[in-house]
């Protein structure tokens, strides 16, 4: 079987595919912009009420960040499309069901702010590149300051965890 390499996208299709990402990470992090306050209080280990805190204000400076980036590319953010990311917040949380341990509802909380950090690092490369692509230079820098923040924030969880897990 032979290997068959693609033609270049032309600008215009780069473009589309980048406002297409650009909005479902924006609307995936103003929806769990949202929803985080009932997160926070349903959690019961302090520590990652704490994380979930500091993980609010990051998401609320990549919001920032994505609006100058909407307004340096002269673009509208668009709900339109099926987001992928707000379904995982609203559907597979599940987090209103009654847990027996509070451990198993905090885990839940931490594999899932942990997937939708992993989204956001995979989607942030991608537009990164595309950016580069683009010549849309101050865009890529403002995705690379999200992607930052996404890859502290999943070490962050990672640490919450390994901490309920290890205390006594």
């Amino acid at each position: 079987m032979a290997l068959v390499t693609p033609k270049p996208l032309d600008e215009s299709v780069l473009n589309h595919v980048f406002v297409h990402n650009l909005n479902r990470i924006y609307f995936g992090k103003c929806y769990l912009n949202q929803h985080l306050s009932h997160l926070i209080s349903i959690a019961s280990f302090p520590a990652l009420q704490m994380a979930m805190e500091e993980f609010w204000e990051d998401i609320k400076r990549q919001i920032g960040r994505m609006d100058a980036i909407y307004a340096l590319i002269v673009e509208t953010p668009s709900n339109k499309n099926c987001n992928p990311i707000k379904s995982i917040v609203k559907d597979n949380f599940c987090l209103d069901e009654e847990q027996p341990l509070p451990i198993l509802l905090d885990m839940d909380i931490i594999a899932y702010l942990q997937l939708l950090e992993h989204i956001n690092i995979s989607a942030c490369s991608m537009l990164k590149m595309i950016a580069s692509k683009l010549k849309k230079e101050q865009a890529a820098q403002l995705l690379t300051e999200c992607f930052d923040e996404s890859i502290d924030n999943d070490h962050l969880f990672m640490l919450i965890s390994k901490e309920y897990v290890t205390t006594e």
